[in-house]
């Protein structure tokens, strides 16, 4: 009866251990990829484990109402690593480069190569892989664009497939 007991309790912190959201968070597939192009120097292919090396973030934001705490990597962190011009390459001309972002089902929104870089804007824009400590399931993700200070989650990109860097036209 004693061993039955100690199996017993055994399982039950087995159970404890694997619902946490350590346990839980599992890294997105490793075949999902984001396609980084357009006018950067460096086009890129990034996977999880690409995205595991740039600097992460988390921050706290609602998504229609609902708060998260979402963790991910910058945008501008991204765009930096595709040769994106930010910091003080980004004047002139360059103020007229946005970005567009591209979801699986044909989705997309834009932003401002200015909004997203740190040097002249505090929003925070993330390519979130994690919502609550865990992956992205395949309905938000396995990658999704979040912009904490956006009043309204439209600009949240689901499934993120592509980020495009685009010099809007001359008038």
């Amino acid at each position: 009866m004693r061993s039955t007991q100690l199996m017993l309790r055994l399982i039950v912190a087995l159970c404890c251990i694997a619902g946490t959201p350590q346990a839980r968070a599992a890294a997105p597939s490793p075949q999902a990829t984001v396609v980084v192009g357009g006018a950067v120097t460096t086009p890129l292919h990034l996977d999880a484990t690409a995205l595991r090396k740039l600097p992460r973030h988390s921050f706290e934001a609602a998504d229609h109402g609902r708060r998260s705490v979402w963790e991910g990597v910058a945008l501008a962190d991204v765009l930096r690593e595709a040769g994106a011009p930010l910091g003080d390459a980004l004047r002139g001309r360059n103020l007229a480069l946005y970005v567009r972002v591209s979801a699986a089902d044909g989705y997309r929104a834009v932003y401002s190569l200015a909004e997203l870089d740190p040097a002249m804007h505090d929003d925070d824009v993330i390519l979130a892989d994690v919502r609550d400590g865990r992956a992205l399931d395949d309905k938000e993700g396995p990658f999704r664009i979040i912009a904490r200070d956006d009043k309204r989650p439209a600009r949240w990109v689901r499934q993120v497939t592509a980020i495009d860097l685009v010099e809007a036209p001359a008038p």
